[in-house]
């Protein structure tokens, strides 16, 4: 990774142009085309520097309810449970922790009912009922952007 891919990086994190060509924006602030800034970004998410880009929506502004849910899975129920749980659209972020509770997942829907319902069925379906909704009471934001 060289200079230009560190300031392609930064930008990308913090200020992704919001217009019609942005990789062409972001050419144009480095001296680059459009294209090489694309073939850069491709390099680098093969790479594994990059997984994703996308925005990040606010989804209580949304009109979305949200909660973090942390689950106690015996080792032969694992695989099941995480390949469940992964199938819902509203799961986000799904990982294990070496605790007692070991797998916490974050799961978005559009009402507490359907929040609700959905966390009964995964529990239905994986019988596993030791799974904890924990809702956030007040929401502390850390930017995570990484300056290069």
């Amino acid at each position: 990774m060289d200079e230009v891919d560190k300031k392609i990086l930064n930008i990308l994190q913090t200020r992704f142009p919001l217009v019609p060509e942005p990789f062409d924006a972001v050419g144009e602030e480095l001296g680059l085309t459009g294209d090489e800034v694309i073939e850069r970004v491709r390099r680098l998410k093969a790479e594994g520097v990059i997984r994703r880009i996308g925005a990040v929506f606010d989804s209580r502004k949304l009109g979305y309810v949200s909660t973090l849910c942390a689950a106690k899975v015996p080792e032969e129920k694992m695989r099941s449970f995480v390949g469940v749980v992964n199938g819902y659209p509203g799961v986000t972020h799904n990982y294990r922790r070496g605790h007692e509770y070991n797998v916490w997942f974050t799961f978005i829907a559009p009402d507490p009912e359907s929040l609700e319902r959905d966390l009964a069925e995964i529990r239905r379906r994986t019988g596993v009922k030791d799974v904890i909704s924990m809702p956030a009471v007040k929401t502390f934001k850390i930017n995570a952007a990484f300056e290069l």
